[in-house]
């Protein structure tokens, strides 16, 4: 029992390290959220397609594993590595923090707002590599309990877009300064660091 906290709680903080970053989609579903714009829809096809991803990402590279335990190792090594990169590139962007200007886009209707969340979520090729391959890399190493890390993954990931999406008017004002995202690219910078650092060292 014990196991399988720890592991779905380092799915959750891994998965909401690499979800919480100033980026497209984020904009997007904060946006949406602002204006209470087809937010339901918004925020079921981000948090379903992460499900959907996480768990190409955990069952392929772990039918990998299985079938050749020595790519352990090469998926600890390179998935470590991985996360090294995108810990720096966090650290980076909270020294260099940029606003979020939320309100700069015109109203988009339902349709349109969710066929740009598709393609923001489909077309993005970084999502392939963040959530499949990274995240499917560091189950990986969880052994038996993968899946349990991925269902803390998707988790975060659903916790983080009910809380964007929803509670935009909130956060939106707060989010639109740079020293908040500074702050949250601090936090992602020192998990994706600190976790990959642990993945080389056990490989």
């Amino acid at each position: 029992m014990t196991a399988a906290l720890t592991a779905a709680t380092a799915g959750f903080c891994t998965g909401l390290s690499l979800i919480v970053a100033i980026g497209a989609q984020n904009a997007f579903v904060l946006r949406q959220g602002i204006r209470r714009d087809a937010v339901l829809a918004v925020v079921a096809i981000c948090a379903l397609s992460d499900a959907v991803l996480i768990a190409l990402g955990v069952g392929g590279v772990g039918a990998v594993v299985v079938a050749w335990p020595a790519a352990l190792t090469a998926v600890g090594l390179i998935g470590g590595g991985f996360l090294l990169v995108y810990g720096f590139l966090a650290a980076r962007r909270a020294l260099r923090p940029s606003a979020l200007q939320s309100s700069a886009a015109p109203a988009d209707s339902r349709r349109r707002a969710v066929l740009t969340c598709l393609a923001l979520t489909w077309l993005n090729p970084h999502v392939y590599l963040d959530t499949v391959f990274l995240l499917g890399s560091v189950a990986a190493d969880r052994g038996p309990l993968r899946w349990t890390f991925g269902l803390g993954a998707a988790t975060a990931s659903l916790c983080w877009f009910v809380a964007l999406g929803f509670g935009a008017r909130l956060l939106g004002r707060w989010l639109a300064r740079p020293a908040s995202w500074r702050v949250l690219d601090g936090l992602v910078a020192t998990t994706m660091i600190a976790t990959g650092g642990l993945l080389i060292a056990g490989a």
